[in-house]
């Protein structure tokens, strides 16, 4: 049975009627201090984040929203499905709210869940526009608990984001203060000796990247927070001892994961993205930029205990606290070395030093040993390509072997992906199973993808009709991302015909993580748990990592398929699929 909402700011509750359908939302300019500095933060309704809007499944909506900045704004409702003139895409869904005008949004609410808000023009969110949206099911929910809160994570920085994206145009690492130095090499030669060592240098030098790239923007410019307020604010949330209390987590940051914990407290998790899943009991999580998990903890102690949400390169920390009254805290944990990134983040085996990655020109000149050009590896040239009918499972793919919940290992194949592409991983392979660089050895139960089972199977259960297969790149030294080697400025929308069911295949052949966000429809992650594959809107794919996910085209127009880190989208990984009756063979 639910019990009470705390979402710890005022003026939430001041702005937002609740279950009331109509709302009136204000984007504007506003003086904010958040690291003791005052620094303008662009709001909604005044307040960084905005007001928390609560609806209910099958409610019609009706929201105005009324723009008084100097510039264009937005309003993308963040993994609800909503009519395609109601997505609140510049470009893609509708122009945008003018300066001074209002844009009134209306649709009808089919889902529940833990969902967020958000601006989609610019880099607008990084200055503080995004809020949190729950919508409460029309039918109880598979679970109980007494409280609940939202904590919404986000990183914050007092430079202004443009100048934050002309640094990392100039030098991607601008914010990396970990690169390895010359007494690393020599350490490195004592434990490894010269040709190994010398071999890894070469490896990294020609793939213009660094072992110690885990995060383009760190805690040297960021501060990071729970719902707006900063580490020594200790954003405090109540319980009383025995209750079961739902934490809504929201990664709203614009370039941030974060690693979840609360020392002493076990985490069940219970939705993930807004779609009930199978419990599961962990101690910690990692929380991809744009991605939502619901948990319940039962405390039993009358004591506090830390919610630390640890920064995944390390450069700092959000922290809040749960006690049993104000005024008192639990200690800190103390930060966990720095991940590394290693060969087999680049999509190599490990030992293969030296094979790695060769940069395009490069990879003209040799061909691997034992390639198949002709297998799947060879099929992603170009976005929406059509692979033909793929009603195989995988697992299915290649002939001969045992039939697995892993999908096989696939070479890459000879397309390097254009100047737009520094890199690609020779032998990616799904990482749906492991934690994540840091995680591996913890000692702890750390959630996986794999440990999320749908509680109700899918929709619709038809065999994929067709397979696309699309490559995320990038190239370090310009900061350019993109799919298949191409920004948005250069892409091809990518055909679907209407009700269509495909698999789409996501092979990353960077170093970074890429936080892949859908609009207007749901993708079915392709786990290993069948029917019960976990629906998502945000799918985080690992460095060197082929995963795919099944989807039905049930939503008619254009909509964008992106990364959500907020750089990387503006740097071009954005694509975008379009919807039609006659699909692919209208193009």
């Amino acid at each position: 049975m639910k019990g009470f909402l705390f979402i710890g700011l005022a003026v939430w509750a001041a702005t937002a009627s609740a279950w009331a359908g109509e709302y009136n939302l204000v984007i504007d300019q506003t003086t904010v201090d958040i690291t003791g500095r005052e620094r303008t933060a662009v709001t909604i309704n005044g307040a960084v984040p905005g007001p928390a809007l609560r609806w209910r499944e099958g409610e019609e909506v009706t929201l105005h929203v009324t723009n008084r900045l100097d510039e264009p704004t937005s309003i993308h409702w963040h993994g609800v499905i909503v009519p395609n003139s109601m997505d609140g895409v510049p470009g893609i869904s509708f122009e945008h709210i003018h300066p001074g005008g209002t844009f009134t949004y209306r649709f009808t609410v089919k889902q529940s869940g833990t969902y967020w808000y958000h601006s989609h023009s610019g880099l607008q969110e990084q200055s503080g526009m995004y809020s949190p949206l729950l919508i409460d099911p029309a039918k109880p929910e598979p679970f109980r608990y007494d409280r609940e809160y939202v904590v919404m994570l986000s990183d914050w920085t007092d430079e202004h984001p443009d100048r934050v994206l002309a640094k990392l145009k100039k030098q991607s690492g601008y914010y990396n203060f970990h690169k390895p130095t010359v007494v690393d090499f020599f350490r490195d030669i004592g434990k490894k000796g010269w040709r190994e060592t010398l071999s890894d240098r070469l490896a990294w030098g020609r793939m213009r990247m660094d072992p110690t790239d885990i995060a383009d923007v760190t805690g040297y410019t960021y501060t990071f927070l729970i719902n707006g307020q900063p580490p020594e604010a200790n954003w405090t949330a109540l319980f009383k001892p025995g209750e079961r209390v739902r934490l809504r987590f929201i990664n709203a940051a614009s370039m941030t994961y974060f690693d979840l914990r609360i020392p002493g407290l076990k985490m069940e998790v219970v939705q993930a993205d807004g779609q009930d899943t199978e419990p599961v009991a962990v101690d910690e999580f990692r929380i991809a930029v744009s991605e939502t998990y619901d948990v319940i903890v039962a405390p039993q102690e009358d004591r506090a205990y830390t919610i630390f949400a640890e920064a995944m390169d390390r450069s700092g920390y959000a922290r809040g606290t749960l006690a049993p009254r104000t005024g008192i805290e639990a200690p800190i944990p103390a930060m966990r070395p720095r991940p590394v990134r290693t060969m087999a983040d680049m999509g190599m085996a490990e030992g293969a030093h030296g094979m790695a990655s060769k940069s395009p020109a490069q990879e003209k000149e040799t061909t691997m040993p034992e390639m198949d050009h002709d297998g799947p590896g060879d099929m992603g040239a170009m976005p929406g390509m059509d692979h033909g009918a793929m009603n195989q499972e995988p697992g299915h793919a290649m002939p001969g072997m045992a039939e697995s919940t892993e999908p096989p290992t696939v070479m890459h194949g000879p397309d390097t992906h254009g100047k737009g592409n520094s890199m690609v991983a020779m032998m990616p392979r799904s990482r749906l199973a492991e934690p994540g660089a840091g995680l591996e050895h913890t000692g702890t139960r750390v959630l996986a993808y794999t440990d999320l089972r749908a509680r109700e199977p899918g929709y619709d259960r038809r065999p994929p009709e067709r397979e696309i297969e699309l490559h995320l790149t990038g190239n370090m030294d310009r900061y350019i991302w993109g799919f298949n080697g191409k920004k948005y400025s250069e892409s091809e929308p990518i055909p679907m015909r209407y009700g269509e069911r495909l698999r789409v295949v996501l092979v990353n052949d960077t170093m970074m993580e890429h936080p892949l966000h859908l609009h207007g429809m749901w993708m079915e992650l392709e786990n290993g748990n069948g029917e019960h594959n976990p629906r998502k809107f945000t799918i985080n794919v690992k460095p060197g990592e082929r995963l795919s996910f099944l989807m039905t085209a049930d939503a008619l127009g254009a909509w964008p398929f992106h990364c959500h880190l907020g750089y990387h989208m503006a740097a071009g990984m954005m694509a975008h699929a379009v919807v039609s009756e006659h699909g692919a063979e209208a193009h």
